[in-house]
């Protein structure tokens, strides 16, 4: 059952606050997408010109959906986007051309799943939004981030085709420097980028990666 106000801490009712306030989630209700995250996707896309008419795509950590909302507008109908994550995504048929498959990647069934609807085609670009439900302890906590990253890595080396991109939310820390180092040994340029609708006091940055080589 929800709790009223009154029994809210004061560092929720100051997210709260801070959430009404923040211009991204304004300009995501005025212009009708599932969320604020879809500005950095917008910012790397408008930056790094990853998203085309007719691309395949993989969405990977894709609920709510605005990424995938996203994307489906940006391919059209002769793309596609399959999209996954572990929680639901309302409506998904609403957004477009999409295929959106319930589950953890990680596991067989999940990812036989994402093969099979690839079918016999590979993906132009991965994307991963992918943050682990968070325990407290950093050390934890990052280890389980960069190994997300390190997932999708090979998601995107098994299911993208030569000169694909890929594109990561990473969390600064322990690891990063290797994760980096193995992307650029994968694609022929890793850029970093950090959107101006990431908080600023988060770690998190994006990864992105043009043109894997041939694997």
């Amino acid at each position: 059952m929800a709790k009223s106000g009154r029994g809210r801490s004061k560092s929720s009712n100051a997210w709260l606050r801070e959430h009404h306030d923040d211009v991204y989630v304004q300009r995501a209700r005025a212009e009708n997408y599932r969320s604020r995250a879809v500005y950095k996707l917008i910012e790397i896309d408008k930056k790094d010109n990853l998203l085309k008419p007719g691309m395949t795509v993989v969405d990977l950590g894709a609920a709510p959906g605005s990424w995938t909302q996203y994307c489906a507008e940006r391919v059209g109908v002769k793309g596609r986007v399959i999209a996954s994550d572990i929680l639901p995504i309302s409506a998904p048929n609403s957004l477009g051309n999409v295929n959106f498959i319930e589950g953890d990647f990680t596991e067989q069934s999940v990812l036989e799943e994402i093969a099979a609807t690839l079918g016999d085609c590979k993906a132009d670009l991965v994307l991963s939004d992918m943050a682990p439900n968070l325990t407290g302890v950093a050390v934890s906590d990052q280890a389980r981030a960069i190994a997300l990253v390190e997932l999708a890595h090979d998601l995107a080396q098994r299911f993208a085709k030569p000169g694909s991109h890929f594109v990561a939310k990473i969390f600064q820390g322990e690891g990063f420097d290797e994760v980096i180092k193995n992307l650029r040994s994968d694609y022929t340029k890793v850029l970093i980028r950090k959107p101006d609708a990431s908080r600023g006091r988060s770690r998190e940055v994006f990864a992105v990666a043009r043109n894997l080589l041939l694997v």
